[in-house]
């Protein structure tokens, strides 16, 4: 597997803490993230089916004429989150007032957010305790802060738009769910075949084929399912629209959450802008495609960033098992 590609497939397991730099008014330097600043593809958006790049203030409209706009990054990179703020800021600014939908969030933590946002509506930092961040496998809350602050500043809903943890686990071993829970995260039905195939091909190598293959249909079951609680998290009782905080794969257009939303919301406009990292050896902007088996990248705009790590995801992936099988042990 590519390096390119493993960046692309793979979740973080490890961050660091950063210092965020405040975000420039084109959305583009000063970058945190430290390789490849030089290349030149970094701060450039590029509309795949148009083939054509275009400045901040083209992409701006675009984002603000969508009924659902969905911002797929990488989870470790800064960079991606603040311009995920500076997109969901341009879109407030245009007169927007959307539900706010983070992947990071499940439903059971809805309650004790929702309660510490009443009581201290102006403290951001005291969501990362009600939503107990610091013991969740995400990225240090340095990386997502800016986010959660430009939607409490402007005064937006925030939704979780994660399945519940003991669905997850269901699905995952394998354990039937009752039929309603079936329909609403549509796994009463299969799977195109080239769909499931290249789903199970991804899973399979972003567990770096230690997986079981027994396990790997169940997982596959796991991302629809979570690709569907999302498109329900944008589209249920959203009249003023939604904007998605997720990660790139969630966000694809030929399938993940707009392939949902073309079923659930029939009629509504979505625009999936995917951060991407740039490779050294890649400046054309249709060979990003190719790390999601696709001719062109499979989004409606690419904005290129500086990359956060080389580092081997595999290792990463191998770390993060033996921990969690360390605090299962205990």
């Amino acid at each position: 597997m590519s390096r390119l590609l493993a960046r692309l497939l793979f979740g973080p397991l490890l961050a660091l803490a950063v210092i965020l730099p405040a975000a420039a008014e084109d959305g583009g330097p000063p970058w945190s993230a430290p390789l490849a600043q030089d290349h030149p593809l970094v701060g450039r958006i590029w509309l795949p089916a148009e083939h054509r790049f275009v400045p901040p203030t083209e992409l701006s409209r675009l984002l603000a004429a969508a009924d659902f706009v969905l911002l797929g990054e990488r989870h470790d990179n800064p960079d991606h989150h603040r311009l995920q703020a500076w997109a969901l800021g341009k879109m407030v600014i245009a007169g927007r007032r959307p539900v706010v939908a983070f992947e990071m969030i499940g439903p059971e933590q809805s309650t004790a957010f929702d309660r510490q946002r009443m009581l201290r509506p102006d403290d951001v930092d005291g969501l990362a305790t009600a939503l107990d961040w610091s013991h969740s496998n995400w990225p240090d809350w340095a990386y997502y802060r800016p986010l959660f602050a430009e939607a409490i500043a402007s005064n937006l809903p925030v939704r979780a738009a994660n399945l519940p943890r003991d669905t997850m686990r269901a699905i995952a071993r394998g354990q039937p769910l009752a039929d309603d829970a079936r329909l609403a995260y549509r796994l009463d039905r299969p799977l195109p075949p080239p769909i499931f195939q290249a789903m199970a091909e991804e899973i399979r190598q972003s567990h770096c084929g230690q997986l079981p293959e027994t396990a790997v249909a169940p997982m596959v079951d796991v991302q629809r399912a979570r690709d569907a609680a999302m498109a329900h998290a944008l589209s249920d009782d959203t009249p003023a629209g939604a904007v998605l905080i997720a990660g790139a794969g969630h966000t694809r257009t030929d399938r993940g959450v707009p392939w949902q939303l073309a079923t659930l919301a029939a009629g509504r406009t979505v625009f999936s802008l995917a951060f991407i990292e740039v490779a050294d050896d890649s400046s054309d902007p249709k060979e990003y495609g190719a790390a999601y088996g696709s001719v062109l990248p499979p989004f409606d705009a690419v904005w290129f960033t500086p990359r956060a790590s080389d580092d081997d995801p595999c290792a990463e992936m191998m770390t993060f098992m033996k921990r969690k099988a360390e605090q299962q042990s205990q």
